[in-house]
């Protein structure tokens, strides 16, 4: 009746079937301390947006789309005195294109309160008409239109 037990025999150390994951949690919150750390570091990316101020001249004297705020199209070849001819929207392509010489741009000149929806409808109906030169028309820096300066209050 010995008390020492062999090595081989049952009171050895019993062998685990689980995952020891103290490990994983150690190393996951080394790389929670790193990201955290060096995040604010990272800039990102810079996108340098085209200002309106350096739009680029038209070379030939374009057809110009207007598209007021009401919704109604009228279009004019841009020279000196010409005025400004109202079509229907669904005849609008025919009349463009009936007037478009080859090389000629076509330019949208829309109302800010205009639904961006409607622009991209003319715009679509015009590429799909034929029309390969196609643009919108800006106001350029430091320039207001006469309509809003007419329409603001006298200061006092």
């Amino acid at each position: 009746m010995s008390s020492v037990r062999s090595s081989s025999g049952r009171g050895g150390r019993k062998l685990k079937n689980e995952i020891n994951v103290v490990p994983y949690i150690d190393v996951m919150l080394v790389l929670l301390v790193i990201f955290m750390v060096t995040a604010p570091l990272i800039t990102p990316g810079v996108i340098e947006l085209p200002s309106v101020g350096q739009a680029a001249n038209v070379p030939a004297t374009p057809i110009e789309i207007q598209i007021a705020e009401d919704g109604k199209v009228s279009w004019r070849k841009r020279e000196p005195g010409s005025n400004y001819l109202s079509v229907e929207r669904s005849a609008l392509v025919q009349t463009i294109l009936s007037e478009l010489k080859p090389d000629q741009p076509v330019v949208i000149a829309a109302d800010g309160k205009v639904a961006y929806e409607a622009v991209m409808k003319v715009m679509d109906d015009l590429r799909n008409g034929g029309v390969t030169k196609l643009g919108l028309l800006v106001d350029q820096k430091g320039s207001q239109p006469a309509t809003k300066s007419q329409n603001k209050p006298a200061k006092r």
